[in-house]
């Protein structure tokens, strides 16, 4: 939520979550999914104390503007909203918002980790994205790859050479020169140290050497083509900082302040589960954003985070239910945005949790290891319900893993191949498969133990648990009983294996490449005491000699159909079942915000986009209160002036780039 209350100190507020998918890289990711706090995640090494240091020094808030659609909203009030504080912990303030005017974003979900080395929860890896540049960004109109760090980049004519100009012009903001050696530096950090790769490990792990031959270019040597070599999700981080963190699995990046970047933004403090808060980066080479300050505020329930909103204590609000974006359709000063997204909801099934080295270990149930049940349970899934009575109408039926909103690789099952509402089939399956009924009407397994299962639900996802109240219901009359487990930390048992079932969701991003490597054997743990990137522990050779495939390939068409033949024997295995593609219902302010960047141009969300747009692009709406500081120029001048200089690369190879998240996010 953005909220653009003058001054004031909207006080730390619980959380408000973004459901991110739990692919579990490491005990961090995995809280993706959950709403756990981020206090475990501070322990921080000896040789962090260097880095605290030259974290410290000055790191001026700079400002940042948006490109893409604007969204224009009638200025009234000037929206000085006194902020009050929703506290997780105690409800009360804890600091003043000393600047004029103060965006503040109201938020759910608990940081993971503010190192961008272990950081997968959308929250994370969204103050990533405004702290430090990545090698290219997306055009928030298309998502076509623009200008980030780099300003140029080309292939060799074999595709296992790329070649990035960086940028002359950017800085770190304790005053360094952001330079090729600082990619170089991080790149190879990840090749080499298995922590470092834990977040984005997946960009890198084709790579064969990276160097910068001069601060100006950086030169990538891969073992095979790589498609996703414009849309390397990974932050540029500085070296003279990062080379003194000593251990990459523990250090947070979360004890010292102001933390050193480039991006639009500069991370000057943060509580946990309390607020994170941002200046302006002054310095940014796109142009300094038009408010003072950025604070996402922590409230524990959307209903806290709502009532704000209506009060001015805060400027946006994401993740709306349907009936609390109904309440505030005709509120004053209050727009509602209600976009297709780009998450998906399922359920996944334990397909038996195992490490690459063979151990198996968790608890999942082994009648879900028979195919025939997991069918019968997903033909009385009834998505029409969901969608009509769940989500209310603000969402889409789904079956296929990635989004409509992406058509190029948007997958839908022939007749033949879906799994459509029949519960008399569902019967049929499991009493054909020796499923039977005892004379209480409980469905029995192999064993002759009673058929029951466990689901593992965000205790802070209403939507989570309406559908698990729905599948009691016509799994019940399967008679199969389910225990809905709604925990504020599903991220644990996840991690161990221990669940039948799950609630996962993922946001995608335009290249797909990420969001499908977490279901690949080379995701799975290495052994049972570790963790891996993996999202539900599913290892099928198939899968992987598709995901392979389109990895390499260039061209668009082709790659499509490949991505599409993934999702397909993803569907078939029956350990993913995406029920619902619901839209970004959020709200923000109108007489706080004057206008802010939509991704993409035509109905697209506002929180959790794959860039900086609407936080860098918002403007606040009362005249002569915005930071006078920085002149951003307009978003499509400052994109179009970074496209004339990009080489245009004929081999067509796609513009997107992948996720966060999710998870939603579980990024």
């Amino acid at each position: 939520m953005i909220t653009t209350a003058p001054h004031r100190s909207p006080g730390p507020n619980p959380f408000l979550r973004s459901r991110a998918g739990c692919r579990p890289r490491r005990l961090l990711r995995l809280l993706l999914a959950s709403g756990i706090a981020a206090s475990a995640l501070s322990a921080v090494p000896p040789q962090a104390q260097a880095q605290s240091q030259a974290q410290a020094q000055a790191q001026t808030p700079g400002a940042v503007r948006g490109t893409g659609q604007l969204m224009d909203a009638p200025a009234s009030a000037n929206g000085a909203g006194a902020s009050a504080d929703d506290g997780k912990s105690d409800g009360k303030s804890d600091g003043k918002d000393g600047a004029d005017n103060v965006l503040t974003v109201a938020v759910s979900q608990s940081v993971d980790s503010l190192s961008p080395f272990l950081a997968q929860r959308l929250v994370s890896t969204s103050v990533h994205r405004l702290v430090y540049e990545y090698l290219t960004n997306y055009d928030p109109k298309d998502a076509r790859p623009v200008p980030g760090l780099a300003t140029a980049w080309s292939p060799s004519p074999d595709k296992l050479t790329w070649t990035y100009t960086i940028r002359k012009d950017s800085t770190w903001s304790d005053g360094r020169p952001a330079t090729a050696e600082d990619a170089a530096w991080t790149f190879n950090k990840m090749m080499k140290d298995p922590n470092a790769a834990t977040a984005n490990g997946s960009f890198t792990a084709n790579f064969a050497e990276v160097t910068a031959p001069d601060p100006g270019t950086l030169v990538i040597r891969l073992k095979k083509p790589q498609a996703t070599m414009t849309a390397l999700d990974v932050p540029i981080v500085p070296k003279h900082i990062w080379e003194k963190v000593g251990d990459f699995s523990t250090f947070n990046n979360d004890t010292r302040f102001p933390i050193v970047g480039n991006g639009p933004f500069v991370l000057t403090d943060y509580k946990v589960d309390r607020y994170i808060r941002l200046r302006p980066n002054k310095d940014f080479w796109r142009g300094a954003p038009k408010f003072d300050e950025l604070v996402f505020r922590y409230y524990k329930d959307g209903d806290a985070a709502v009532a704000a909103l209506r009060k001015g204590e805060v400027s946006f609000v994401p993740n709306l239910t349907p009936a609390q974006a109904a309440s505030l359709k005709n509120a004053e000063n209050i727009k509602v945005n209600d976009a297709p997204g780009r998450r998906f909801f399922a359920l996944a099934t334990n397909p038996g949790a195992r490490a690459k080295n063979g151990g198996r270990f968790g608890s999942g149930h082994p009648a879900l290891l028979d195919p025939v049940v997991r069918k019968a349970l997903f033909h009385a899934v009834d998505r029409r319900t969901i969608v009509d009575k769940v989500f209310q109408g603000h969402a889409v039926e789904g079956e296929g893993y990635i989004p409509p909103r992406f058509a190029q690789y948007f997958w839908k099952p022939d007749a033949a191949q879906r799994i459509a509402h029949d519960p008399a089939k569902a019967a049929a399956l499991l009493d054909e498969a020796g499923y039977r009924r005892n004379g209480s009407g409980k469905r029995l397994g192999k064993d002759g133990r009673p058929l029951d299962f466990r689901i593992l639900c965000h205790a802070t996802d209403p939507h989570d648990k309406a559908v698990g109240k729905y599948l009691q219901e016509w799994w019940g009359d399967l008679g199969i009983g389910l225990k809905v487990d709604c925990l504020d930390n599903v991220s644990d048992p996840w991690l161990k294996g221990d669940y039948d079932l799950a609630f996962d969701g993922w946001s995608v991003n335009p290249d797909p490449d990420f969001v499908l490597s977490i279901h690949t054997c080379s995701a799975l743990p290495a052994t049972p005491a570790d963790t891996g990137a993996t999202d539900n522990f599913i290892c099928d050779e198939r899968f992987d000699r598709l995901y392979a495939q389109q990895a390499v390939e260039y061209d668009a068409a082709k790659r499509g159909d490949l991505v599409r033949q993934m999702q397909s024997r993803l569907y078939d295995t029956g350990f993913m079942n995406v029920m619902v593609y619901p839209n970004a219902l959020e709200a923000y302010r109108t007489d706080q915000i004057k206008s802010i960047t939509t991704m993409p141009e035509a109905a697209g969300n506002l929180y959790g986009q794959d860039g900086y747009w609407s936080w860098w692009s918002a403007e606040p709406a009362a005249a002569g209160r915005a930071s006078s500081g920085g002149g951003g120029s307009s978003a499509t001048v400052a994109i179009g002036i970074g496209i004339s200089v990009v080489l245009v690369i004929a081999v067509g190879v796609l513009t997107s780039r992948r996720r966060r998240a999710t998870a939603d996010d579980r990024e």
